[in-house]
């Protein structure tokens, strides 16, 4: 197909745009979403040779899964896994139940970890008053002392 201008060609299927419009779509920036091809995330349909990256805008819908993803706490790796699951129509959906318990597992750890920082945090705070000077104040005391 002969480069163009225009940030989109028409595809049989499928429109082809440039990055910079599924960028514009999809709220995510054209050096992440560089990113995401680098990672196996997305692919472009072609590439022109200036270098240009044609993408489907089917490819937005593949960008929405990955963002929701992310907002619920998988790396890029565990999102590639899931992508590459759903490729393949053998899996059972325990499968994938059982990465997302494995999730939920480590985010209670994490949790559970906060917390205690946190009550550590709070006994250093309720031993000092805030008066006085710094030589004097119980939670540098204390955190030499630890």
């Amino acid at each position: 197909m002969p480069e163009t201008p225009a940030s989109s060609v028409s595809s049989s299927d499928n429109t082809l745009v440039k990055i910079g419009v599924i960028a514009k779509k999809t709220g995510v920036s054209v050096q992440a979403l560089r990113y995401y091809q680098q990672r196996g995330l997305i692919s472009p349909k072609q590439q022109l040779p200036s270098g240009y990256r044609l993408f489907e805008t089917s490819v937005t819908e593949r960008i929405l899964f990955i963002q929701r993803c992310q907002n619920i706490g998988f790396t890029l790796d565990e999102i590639l896994e899931l992508l590459n699951l759903q490729e393949k129509s053998d899996i059972s959906a325990s499968n994938v139940k059982s990465r997302v318990d494995n999730k939920m597992r480590l985010i209670k750890q994490k949790i559970d970890e906060l917390e205690a920082l946190h009550a550590s945090l709070a006994q250093l705070s309720e031993s000092c008053t805030g008066e006085g000077l710094i030589g004097e104040c119980p939670i540098i005391q204390e955190l030499w002392q630890s």
